[in-house]
């Protein structure tokens, strides 16, 4: 059979003696394989030579004049060449055994032991060795590579959810460095401690976890819609030593939707509204003219004209929530001015001002002083403040009431958080907040935050809501900076 396999072999050694042993041990072997070795007994020109990729192993005598093996190891590993390295010595010392393996060595041979056989089977190993590190090296920098390109945030955590590694979607994802989360924990993220209890016991006892819609939380506080899923890891032993998951944003697409279903909303609202508009205002206005005949018609008492107000306090009633409904669903025309949101939101405050003293309400003014100058029709700004600073107000109990407004920015956008610490709102009432003719106020029509939240849409912003029974509520309106989507 053919020689068709060549081992190029560098030695560097002071004596030529054992170059000389070394060259006879290697022609012993050759076979099928052929072995070639260059000899160099120079430190520094042997590092250069070494470090060419010209040589499938290299082999190291310890003793080397001024410096040693252990010096020529670490040259070579610290110049970034992956040459095998096998350590030749005069005699046994466990201590040089172990530091050459840990600075990189494949074996450690003593040369009163060697023979052409022994010599051959730490080659071959060192090679072989050497083969399956690089292959192992390009597998885990492909799937490195994956991990760090994948659209959606990936995350490794150990058996207590401290983070071990992330990938770059998982810092865009949620605005951390990388050195911030892995000084975190995946508890800190989850809005709701109860999604993160059913997220630990699923790891726990399942193993994994497919598809968990969670809230969670950026590091500018601002909450994201995910879909959370993970995999126990395990040890060659079969034992968890962590997880890993993959993490969706939903926040866009859930957006869209809630976008599309007020859109709905508004129409069907707007469709309800021109109908009684036009079935309700004909005999209204009839109703209103026949009152005033009747009034020309009928002699003045006390009693005559109680009843004439009645009727036509009751008929203005009518015509406003009319009036209300049709301007609550109708898509608004914005005149847009630059500006800063402190101005809006300190104009609206001041329209409250007699009502939060009568109540006795400690308000509370946190604005950023540089916030970002965005594009608002601030008239109809206002009126959407208003209807939610209104609303905080009466949520709270009389001389005991705290309302916070408070403007801040990020990166990205300017928001307004409004909070009271009034009776809170159920999580099954907050769905239903933005509804037209949804109230919980006596004699309220229900519309107020539903003309709100279509001002606010309508500045291609949003608007969220937080709350807890008994403890209060927070209103956020974030505005995109820069033509930006929030």
């Amino acid at each position: 059979m053919a020689k068709d396999k060549q081992i190029n072999v560098f030695l560097i050694d002071d004596d030529e003696d054992d170059f000389v042993i070394v060259k006879d041990y290697l022609a012993e072997l050759n076979g099928q394989t052929t072995f070639n070795l260059k000899w160099e007994s120079d430190y520094q020109r042997a590092v250069e030579s070494v470090c060419t990729n010209h040589y499938n192993i290299c082999l190291v005598d310890y003793r080397l004049g001024a410096k040693n093996g252990l010096d020529f190891i670490k040259s070579v590993r610290s110049s970034g060449c992956e040459v095998p390295l096998i350590l030749l010595t005069g005699k046994g010392d466990r201590e040089i055994d172990y530091e050459a393996m840990r600075l990189g060595a494949s074996d450690y041979l003593i040369k009163t032991e060697i023979d052409a056989s022994m010599l051959g089977r730490s080659i071959r190993y060192a090679i072989s060795h050497s083969n399956s590190i690089k292959e192992l090296n390009a597998k885990e920098e492909k799937y490195r590579s994956l991990f760090e390109r994948s659209v959606d945030a990936i995350y490794m955590i150990n058996k207590e959810h401290q983070f071990i590694d992330v990938n770059e979607s998982m810092k865009n994802l949620l605005d951390y460095s990388k050195n911030e989360l892995l000084e975190m924990g995946m508890k800190h993220l989850f809005h709701d401690q109860d999604d993160y209890q059913y997220f630990n016991q699923m790891l726990a006892g399942q193993g994994h976890l497919k598809d968990f819609e969670v809230s969670l939380i950026r590091k500018d506080n601002s909450r994201i819609i995910c879909l959370i899923n993970g995999i126990a890891l395990n040890d060659n032993a079969g034992n968890v030593y962590g997880y890993q998951g993959i993490i969706h944003d939903l926040t866009m697409r859930k957006r869209a939707e809630e976008e599309l279903l007020m859109a709905e909303k508004l129409t069907m609202t707007g469709q309800i509204a021109r109908s009684m508009a036009h079935e309700v205002r004909n005999p209204l206005t009839n109703l209103n003219l026949a009152l005033e005949q009747l009034r020309d018609e009928v002699e003045d008492s006390d009693d005559t004209a109680l009843y004439f107000d009645i009727i036509r306090r009751n008929a203005d009633r009518i015509e406003q929530l009319i009036t209300e409904m049709l301007k609550s669903s109708k898509p608004r025309e914005l005149n847009l001015e630059v500006g800063s949101l402190n101005d809006v939101i300190e104009e609206a405050l001041s329209m409250t001002t007699d009502r939060i003293k009568l109540r006795g309400i400690n308000l509370i003014k946190n604005f950023q002083h540089d916030l970002p100058f965005v594009a608002v029709d601030k008239e109809q700004l206002k009126t959407a403040f208003l209807n939610i600073i209104i609303n905080a107000v009466e949520a709270m109990k009389e001389e005991d009431g705290i309302l916070t407004v408070e403007t801040v920015s990020s990166k990205e956008t300017v928001s307004v958080c409004i909070k009271d610490n009034g009776k809170g709102i159920p999580k099954d009432e907050i769905k239903k907040l933005f509804d037209p003719f949804f109230t919980g106020k006596k004699g309220g029509m229900g519309l107020g935050l539903t003309s709100a939240q279509n001002i606010v849409n309508s500045h291609r912003a949003r608007i969220g809501v937080e709350s807890e029974v008994g403890k209060g509520t927070i209103f956020r309106i974030t505005f995109p900076q820069n033509g930006t989507r929030v």
